[in-house]
């Protein structure tokens, strides 16, 4: 009874998780019976894809709607599910660059298998498999640097990873990556916020209000910068210390800078050879960064202006808050 009502919580904790547990057993039930009508096949795949729409965590999942691709004898299906996890995974270029040359058909689902050995979806699987060797450390730490972790999927899953790696003790490294993450997609406050209590609790206040005053930027209704200022007043007024001020105008210019950077990790971006002419708009360059689909960059920029004191930024940052997709 007690295994039964942790597993009750357990689904009631994490829904999505529950229905991709569910259209996953639909799937194995009209998989089993596919010899007894044409459509029970079809419909095997549609909840596969289902089990994986809600929960692309569970590895079971895809593994499903991989062997249904095969059945299918559906090559071009099954190297979509291959391409669709490798996206999970960061879009790790030499992954991809892999299928151009690879003749999908049965090996699918041993292709399958070997990705999902080599790199868990599971966070602890993950953990067990590297936490305790440096080398792969350092490793994991170099890749996540170049790897577009701009799939809302892919961020997830390595912001997950990242959590084990601060469980376990390395900090310095959670924190140095985060902005990696956050750079790509930084319309999560509470990750913002996070940061900043992190780098209160180490001291680093100028470090810790940056961080805050991006996620208020984004969520307002925080007051996470806000309340940050009053915390500390109130600590410098109780200990008659001299007074702490916002980082300057030039530091906070000099860290949107370096997200601004950050968010080009993992993508190939080309460059123009020609100038961006600001003489007709002083925002041009951010017109035309959404014109190339490059929101995070133009993000950004926008904040730098505003930070500037440039009329109109501010409106184009609150605009582009609007664009970017969580």
């Amino acid at each position: 009874m007690a295994q039964e009502d942790l597993e009750i919580t357990q689904s009631l904790q994490h829904p999505r998780r529950s229905l991709g547990n569910r259209y996953r057993s639909q799937a194995e039930k009209f998989l089993k019976i596919r010899e007894e009508s044409p459509t029970n096949l079809r419909w095997a795949e549609q909840n596969a894809r289902q089990s994986v729409l809600f929960d692309f965590t569970n590895e079971e999942n895809w593994k499903i709607l991989m062997r249904i691709k095969v059945i299918m004898e559906d090559s071009e299906g099954a190297k979509t599910v291959l391409e669709d996890v490798f996206s999970v995974l960061g879009r790790d270029p030499d992954l991809m660059s892999q299928l151009g040359s690879v003749e999908i058909s049965k090996s699918s689902e041993d292709l399958l298998n070997a990705v999902f050995s080599n790199d868990p979806l599971d966070p602890d699987l993950w953990w067990e498999k590297i936490g305790s060797d440096v080398r792969r450390i350092d490793e994991f730490s170099e890749r996540l640097k170049i790897l577009d972790v701009s799939d809302q999927r892919a961020n997830l899953l390595f912001s997950r990873r990242l959590e084990r790696v601060r469980r376990n003790g390395n900090e310095e490294l959670f924190l140095e990556l985060s902005r990696h993450l956050l750079a790509q997609r930084p319309k999560n406050h509470e990750a913002w916020q996070e940061l900043g209590r992190m780098y209160e609790r180490r001291g680093e206040y100028d470090e810790a209000w940056l961080f805050y005053d991006q996620s208020q930027t984004i969520f307002p209704e925080s007051k996470s910068r806000d309340r940050f200022r009053e915390r500390i007043a109130d600590s410098i007024e109780g200990r008659g210390a001299i007074p702490w001020n916002k980082p300057s105008i030039s530091d906070r210019k000099s860290f949107l800078d370096r997200l601004r950077n950050l968010s080009t990790s993992g993508h190939q971006v080309q460059g123009s050879n020609e100038l961006v002419d600001v003489s007709s708009s002083p925002f041009a360059e951010i017109d035309e960064l959404k014109s190339a689909g490059r929101l995070t960059e133009a993000f950004f920029l926008a904040r730098k202006m505003a930070v500037e004191g440039k009329d109109g930024a501010e409106d184009i940052v609150i605009e582009l808050l609007g664009e970017l997709d969580g």
